[in-house]
């Protein structure tokens, strides 16, 4: 007998839902793949039997009740895909919390995650000076976080060697920009590391046009 490979799959589908309806009937809870394959093999029956979409989800969530399963099975079943052949062709079913029954899910179910969040400042303690910039081209001028400030754009008029060491205190990626004229105060912290700003590849202060 040949088989293609969706047959296979049907056939090894089915398997297993037996394998899952014998458990269930000697009053076994089921675990996270039996469950998953009872409501497979549900979905591509009534499928088979001409069902479209809707009837055709319903009938996976039909397929195992909340109580039938161990516990934890619902947070570790959060979801379940099957490509099914219906009348209209091939659809991709998608059940999301099968288990669920609207029940609320445990805080700390298998695959729970639990952080503490730090606030950590890496640059907490290093000296951080405060300067006067004013912007004497004509055209807009941006800076970049990390390159070294003393360096930027010759149109950007401050003191450069209070700047030496330092770059702008802002997360990495972001940038302060100067209208034509402008003038702002900004917060410069100094760079890590005994190398100073060696290594810093931030582009320096540009004209945006």
């Amino acid at each position: 007998m040949r088989l293609t490979p969706w047959e296979e799959e049907r056939l090894l589908i089915f398997s297993a839902a037996e394998l899952a309806r014998r458990h269930r009937v000697a009053g076994l809870a089921l675990n996270a793949p039996e469950a998953v394959a009872l409501i497979c093999d549900a979905m591509l029956e009534a499928a088979r039997a001409g069902a479209y979409y809707d009837a055709v989800e319903d009938a996976g969530r039909a397929a195992v009740a909340p109580g039938e399963v161990l516990d934890g099975v619902r947070e570790l079943v959060d979801e379940v895909r099957l490509e099914v052949l219906m009348a209209d062709g091939a659809r991709l079913v998608v059940l999301v919390d099968p288990l669920g029954a609207g029940a609320p899910r445990e805080a700390d179910g298998p695959g729970a995650v639990r952080t503490t969040r730090q606030e950590i400042d890496p640059t907490a303690d290093r000296e951080r000076v405060t300067l006067e910039v004013r912007n004497d081209s004509t055209r807009a001028v941006r800076v970049s976080s990390h390159y070294p400030f003393d360096r930027v754009n010759s149109r950007l008029a401050f003191d450069r060697q209070a700047a030496a060491g330092f770059r702008l205190d802002l997360p990495a990626g972001d940038s302060v920009h100067w209208r034509p004229g402008e003038t702002k105060s900004v917060d410069l912290v100094r760079f890590g590391g005994s190398t100073g700003a060696a290594g810093a590849s931030v582009a320096p202060g540009k004209e945006l046009p």
